[in-house]
């Protein structure tokens, strides 16, 4: 089978094309609505119904439509009925992961993720925040989680990079020289 985002990278590019082509905030609109959509098929109800045969397309497009209603607008709404009548809505969360590369890349932006063993202070938040922006050239939009396996340090991801400046990988690096 195809690799899942490869099926996913058109529908993401339509989406992204009529979002820069929408008048007002429609990067962000379509944000929310993937990230709408990507929530309402990962949960097991909604699994079930999409893998059970009984269940006509039009039934679930329509139940999908409805506990999104609050994030979905007409392009949303045809975009589950795209996706359901092409056997793809299981790809909405990788349409949404493409589709907000393409919008930081629009935005001149690069998503980054912390891992850190504890919560970063609001200063260490912000000098890591200027520091990255002068390390990559560009706006950096972080989000920062706490992972106990990092022990100390953190374990920067962004994009492609990946920095590791933990406790554990330095510990790593000093058991292999030893070994050596």
């Amino acid at each position: 089978m195809a690799d899942r985002y490869t099926l996913a990278r058109p529908y993401a590019e339509a989406v992204f094309e009529m979002a820069e082509a929408s008048a007002g905030d429609g990067l962000s609109q379509w944000s929310d609505a993937l990230a709408g959509l990507s929530a309402i098929v990962t949960d097991d109800t909604v699994a079930a119904l999409m893998n059970n045969p009984r269940v006509s397309d039009d039934t679930l497009a329509e139940a999908i439509i409805e506990i999104g209603s609050a994030d979905f607008g007409e392009g949303a709404r045809n975009l589950v009925r795209l996706l359901i009548d092409n056997d793809r809505l299981s790809l909405a969360p990788e349409i949404a992961e493409l589709f907000e590369i393409e919008r930081a890349a629009a935005e001149d932006r690069l998503d980054v993720e912390v891992s850190s063993a504890v919560e970063l202070s609001e200063a260490q938040r912000k000098a890591l925040g200027e520091a990255l922006e002068k390390r990559f050239d560009r706006k950096v939009s972080m989000s920062f989680e706490q992972d106990e396996s990092v022990i100390g340090g953190a374990v920067i991801r962004a994009g492609d990079v990946v920095i590791d400046g933990s406790l554990t990988a330095q510990l790593e690096r000093m058991r292999q020289s030893l070994a050596h």
